[in-house]
């Protein structure tokens, strides 16, 4: 960890959906004492109109956000990497610390079904926070 400034990857297919609520929770959660990054193995055009929704729901605005492709530096660059369904696609690194999140995927799902996903996904980063030694900003 760099300057005890924590990395975390979150990675899943498309960087359209789980990752990107990973990611922006994080982000929103940690502030600036933890450094974040998304991307995906095969990325989408676009992040999920549904996922847009459920976060803004909660003051988090995702629609300036692009899918990135997942590359090797990404990984490498990072003390966490969590995948969410990705598979075999994300390259694995001795010393790194992974985590593999089972979340639904809310790929073609409307936003009743986001919502829990996205209320599990911001579960799951309070709980890493806790873990890294954060305290959650909100």
């Amino acid at each position: 960890m760099s300057e005890n400034k924590p990395s975390v990857l979150f990675v899943c297919v498309h960087n359209a959906g789980r990752s990107q609520m990973g990611a922006a929770f994080l982000a929103h959660l940690g502030g600036d004492r933890v450094e974040v990054r998304s991307a995906g193995s095969a990325p989408a055009e676009t992040v999920n109109p549904a996922v847009v929704a459920a976060m803004r729901e909660i003051g988090i605005d995702l629609s300036a956000q692009t899918p990135k492709l997942l590359t090797t530096e990404a990984v490498q660059a990072s003390d966490v990497v969590i995948t969410m369904g990705c598979g075999d696609a994300c390259p694995v690194f001795p010393g790194k610390r992974y985590l593999d999140w089972k979340l639904e995927d809310p790929a073609g799902q409307g936003l009743d079904a986001v919502r829990p996903i996205r209320n599990e996904i911001e579960q799951r980063v309070r709980e890493l926070l806790t873990e890294l030694g954060i305290t959650a900003t909100a």
